[in-house]
């Protein structure tokens, strides 16, 4: 995948990720203390959808612009479409993907964080730039991995980390990732982490769920949307969010926005998902499943009695 994600803005990996990260920071505010919002790959924080880099792959049109205002879902991706289709510079129709890192700043209150970090200097620069002039919002040219030592734990003691790079070595960065969070864990215990991970083959992702599951995280939550069968290295086959430190609800309050997107952002097959608890606090951790909820769920087929 190509580190800048201008090629990717607004696809339907952007549209599940940023989906749980709503539902994550809404989850932040149900508390009037201030919270931290840590970003290890920020990125440039804002896609013109218009741009020679969204042109070229046109992944958007298989995201974000399937979700047409007049389309009925749950109040979650409404509200989430809303904040997209109501941003600034889509006054006149989507022309504009925001990131992460401008989602969030949009929701951040009095006393809020956010600190951002990016290591490539085109990117961080148009970082700066975006939010020149904003003092809630802190942005790090240096590598998001190594800065979590120096951010964590944030002075708020409250707040969310967000691990999303680009994988440009998919299994190089799973293993970059595991021990980051392990040493996030030791110095913030408390901290909700959510790493979004894409997915080629099913058999590259299971290490790296089982790896987290066995974490010192109280409880680990799995989300993921395929758009085809994760059996090919070839193409992006689905994603996934998995969130250390999950508010204990979160997975009620994904269930149906999941269950919409499904349908939603089906392409040449009906689109699966997969919504589960990896570690339970106080539980033994399940085995990660391979199957979707989806099929999961599907009541049992029952014995054709022959005559």
């Amino acid at each position: 995948m190509n580190y800048r994600h201008a090629y990717h803005a607004g696809n339907f990996a952007d549209v599940l990720k940023h989906t749980v990260l709503l539902a994550l920071i809404e989850a932040l505010q149900t508390k009037p203390t201030p919270f931290c919002y840590v970003d290890t790959h920020a990125g440039s924080g804002n896609y013109p959808l218009d741009g020679f880099e969204a042109k070229k792959t046109g992944e958007h049109k298989d995201g974000i612009s399937r979700l047409h205002p007049a389309e009925k879902v749950p109040a979650l991706l409404q509200r989430w479409r809303a904040s997209i289709l109501g941003g600034e510079g889509n006054e006149q129709g989507l022309k504009h993907y925001p990131g992460s890192p401008l989602q969030v700043a949009r929701l951040l209150r009095p006393g809020d964080s956010a600190q951002l970090c990016e290591l490539h200097t085109e990117e961080a620069s148009k970082l700066r730039d975006l939010f020149r002039g904003n003092p809630q919002v802190h942005v790090h040219q240096r590598d998001g991995y190594e800065a979590l030592k120096a951010l964590l734990p944030p002075k708020e003691k409250r707040g969310l980390v967000l691990i999303d790079p680009p994988y440009e070595a998919q299994e190089a960065e799973f293993k970059l990732i595991e021990k980051a969070l392990k040493e996030a864990l030791q110095r913030w215990p408390s901290g909700v982490y959510a790493v979004w991970y894409p997915i080629k083959l099913r058999s590259q992702v299971q290490p790296f769920l089982r790896g987290l599951q066995r974490s010192d995280a109280k409880r680990v939550l799995r989300v993921e949307l395929l758009v085809h069968p994760d059996d090919s290295p070839l193409r992006l086959n689905g994603s996934g969010m998995v969130i250390l430190n999950a508010p204990w609800n979160l997975d009620d309050v994904l269930r149906e926005p999941l269950r919409a997107l499904a349908s939603l952002l089906s392409q040449d097959r009906p689109a699966e998902w997969k919504l589960d608890w990896l570690r339970q606090e106080g539980a033994e951790p399940a085995a990660p499943s391979p199957l979707p909820a989806s099929r999961l769920l599907r009541p049992a087929t029952p014995p054709v009695r022959r005559r």
